[in-house]
């Protein structure tokens, strides 16, 4: 197994994509450890193994020192940090103050520093490796997420200073993330039609599954990306189609 008997921690991993990284890494030998500040509807499983799960709130950083503890007196090491806890509400620039969109820069950067410095010295220790995840709303414009988006472009920024500061102990790489489908596409995109009618979009032809993202993120983590660091992973399905072409009339009829 790639990463036989490895130490692994995803937050937010209890649903969607954060459950579709820690299935990857169960199924890939690792001990992981999601944590949330509420308990998954079901464990999260995989390959007949079970993830640990450890309620924390991320936000605070007293508790990120509290979950580092806690898996420091189950496993004794820290081998990866996924730092996948994110996320934001549809809401225009104009509709929020700026205290509501700074939370959610919050949320989608500074909580993944906060964590990511609190794991250091553990990751150093193993020669371990950071995997941020990321989206595509921070490489182009992001209308009614522009926080997020924001966020996720200095994310992407700030884990190739990592990379470049804490080399060569740690590696520290961002996944950048298309679209998914979990189990609140529906919030997005709407019914079963339009989530299929979404997936049209992109050239693949669908929405990514959440443990084809934990596929790539196992790789990431892995050695066979022993000498990745500092990179930007594209998983978004080939992206969006230009909408240029289908607006040009040029050899429309041919």
């Amino acid at each position: 197994m790639e990463l036989d008997g490895r130490v692994t921690v995803v937050t937010g991993g209890t649903r969607g994509v954060g459950a579709g990284i820690a299935r990857a890494f169960l199924r890939a030998g690792a001990h992981v450890v999601v944590c949330a500040r509420r308990p998954p509807d079901e464990p999260v499983a995989a390959a007949g193994r079970t993830a640990v799960f450890e309620p924390a709130d991320l936000r605070d950083p007293a508790a990120v020192d509290d979950l580092l503890a806690r898996v420091d007196a189950r496993f004794g090491r820290l081998d990866v940090l996924v730092n996948n806890a994110g996320g934001s509400p549809y809401r225009l620039l104009g509709e929020g103050d700026a205290a509501r969109h700074a939370r959610v820069v919050e949320l989608n950067l500074t909580l993944p520093l906060t964590v990511s410095l609190a794991a250091h010295a553990r990751l150093r220790a193993a020669h371990g490796s950071v995997v941020m995840i990321g989206s595509v709303s921070g490489t182009r414009p992001s209308p009614g997420t522009a926080a997020y988006g924001a966020a996720k472009a200095g994310l992407a920024n700030l884990a190739r200073s990592m990379a470049v500061e804490w080399a060569p102990e740690v590696r520290v790489n961002t996944l950048v993330l298309g679209m998914v489908r979990t189990e609140l596409s529906h919030l997005h995109y709407g019914d079963a039609d339009g989530v299929a009618a979404v997936g049209r979009t992109v050239p693949l032809g669908r929405l990514a599954e959440p443990d084809e993202i934990g596929e790539a993120a196992v790789f990431l983590a892995s050695g066979r990306a022993g000498y990745v660091s500092g990179a930007s992973l594209l998983v978004h399905g080939g992206g969006e189609r230009p909408a240029f072409l289908d607006a040009a009339t040029v050899n429309k009829e041919s």
